[in-house]
């Protein structure tokens, strides 16, 4: 390979106590489409029709293939009729499915998240039990 390009280098394997890795956010996303559009009985040409999309292209974002712009799940959610909110709910639920938290004791944790309000930071607590 020439000098300046860059290679992707796969990530490490499963986790230190053998879990799996987090799931890529193009393969949760893929999914829920896939769900969305098989629950309508709809068939990929009619979705990527009127979603303005090349069927090929959703093909690949449904496998997780290909990361959607902004565009084109604003596109894809309005063809299946749902909001982005909808999709987003589902990569939650998706999520937290696949997710477990050991913990020793009852415990409580403040983290702050995103950018503070005008005069104020933004906190976050999380209890587990």
């Amino acid at each position: 390979m020439g000098e300046g390009v860059l290679r992707a280098v796969p990530g490490p394997g499963p986790g230190r106590d053998g879990e799996a890795d987090e799931p890529l956010l193009r393969d949760l996303v893929g999914a829920a489409l896939r769900r969305a559009r098989l629950r309508q009985g709809r068939t990929l040409r009619d979705v990527a029709d009127q979603a303005r999309v090349s069927l090929p292209y959703l093909s690949e974002i449904e496998r997780g293939r290909k990361e959607a712009s902004s565009e084109v799940l604003a596109a894809v959610c309005g063809a299946l009729g749902l909001r982005l909110a909808d999709l987003v709910g589902a990569l939650h639920i998706d999520l937290t499915s696949r997710t477990t938290v050991s913990v020793a004791s009852t415990a409580t944790t403040t983290a702050k998240w995103g950018r503070p309000r005008r005069g104020g930071q933004a906190n976050l607590t999380l209890l587990a039990a």
